[in-house]
């Protein structure tokens, strides 16, 4: 017997977050409404021959379909789809975010998976916040431990602070970490008990001093709002790097996140590992942008990685001849890119003293296997 459907992860019906482009023209009429339902109902019921990840998002978009019974299936088929689809699925941080948080609505009552979508990068912040009250002990530690999200997201320290099977002891780090680190929640107790432990009693009335907010930032220097505005000149640039430079790390994430490219870029380069990641993961951020990351040998280690796990920006050829070249990258990875590059790519490579020596051994063997006269049997 089938297990019930959450219907609270059913997607009200409206406008489909995303489009069919993630994948392949072929499929593509398998979540086209204009097409036969039998069609769409092959797909909805996972009959359809896809990838994993492809047939997790071709399922999300059938929860809006037109059709009750398509809607209904899809619903039933993501909650029980079989492991082998969703362990490489779930941790694909390529998955575009709205149906990352309709999987994790979809599988909040098992474990493992639920695991794997708190850990997904991608998975939209709020929708682990709303998940957050009722979790276990293992996944509010789980939970607890992504400072990126905790700093990003208040609702989450609000919801672990509630959470009955959350320790004492797991409030009180995260709270005291959340303090540190400028994050301001007059309205959670625990949060007042942080400052009061870390900054002695006078602390509790006193306002919290967490220099200039992203809101004051963002009001200052409106063109950092508008995704388009030109470069800023030198002078503004100046003002606006010392202002940021007063930031506590909570508003940086902020801005890092709302922010035009002028102030990622800034942010980027921050010595911090959670402002800069935070620019890097905004939703905002341009292949451009990445590709300038992936050519940087002094980008911030958890930067580069978050641009080589991701599947989209790894099929961008200049961005994977870019990590090939950047002596971050791990070489394991540095092959498998390198692998795939076109032969007079791999020919500059092998004579090129300033990529890492052991990509240049690689490319050299790869040369000469392929220039090697084939044995006559």
């Amino acid at each position: 017997m089938s297990e019930p459907v959450d219907q609270p992860a059913a997607v009200e019906m409206g406008a489909c977050p995303i489009t069919s482009d993630f994948l392949p023209p072929n499929l593509r009429k398998h979540v086209d409404p204009k097409v036969p339902v039998p069609l769409r109902m092959m797909a909805a019921k996972s009959l359809v021959p896809m990838s994993p990840s492809d047939m997790v998002g071709a399922l999300f978009m059938l929860t809006f379909d037109p059709d009750t019974a398509v809607r209904e299936t899809a619903l039933k088929t993501a909650a029980t789809l079989p492991d082998r689809i969703l362990a490489s699925a779930l941790r694909d941080e390529s998955l575009a975010p709205p149906v990352l948080g309709f999987m994790l609505r979809t599988l909040k009552d098992k474990e493992v998976y639920a695991e794997m979508l708190i850990l997904n990068g991608s998975t939209p912040d709020e929708d682990v916040a709303a998940i957050t009250l009722n979790a276990s002990a293992r996944l509010a530690e789980i939970i607890a431990q992504n400072q990126l999200r905790i700093l990003r997201h208040g609702d989450i320290i609000r919801q672990l602070c509630l959470n009955p099977n959350a320790s004492a002891a797991l409030v009180d780090g995260v709270c005291d970490f959340a303090v540190r680190s400028g994050l301001d929640l007059p309205d959670v107790p625990q949060m007042k008990e942080a400052r009061i432990r870390l900054f002695g009693p006078e602390a509790a009335e006193k306002p919290v001093d967490q220099g200039p907010t992203a809101d004051e930032v963002l009001a200052e220097f409106s063109e950092l709002n508008n995704e388009n505005a030109g470069p800023m000149e030198e002078g503004k640039r100046l003002t606006l790097t010392q202002r940021i430079m007063k930031m506590s790390i909570a508003e940086k994430i902020r801005l890092a996140t709302r922010g035009n490219k002028e102030a990622r870029t800034l942010l980027l380069r921050d010595t911090n590992k959670l402002v800069a990641t935070a620019a890097i993961r905004s939703p905002r951020i341009t292949d451009g942008e990445v590709l300038m990351c992936a050519n940087n040998r002094a980008v911030n280690d958890d930067v580069l990685r978050v641009i080589y796990n991701n599947r989209d920006w790894t099929k961008d050829y200049r961005i994977k001849l870019a990590l090939v070249k950047n002596p971050k990258t791990p070489m394991a990875l540095a092959f498998r890119f390198l692998a795939t590059l076109r032969d007079s790519d791999v020919k500059d490579l092998a004579r090129d003293r300033n990529v890492p020596s052991g990509v240049a051994q690689q490319a050299k063997k790869m040369i000469e296997k392929k220039t090697a006269p084939k044995k006559e049997h």
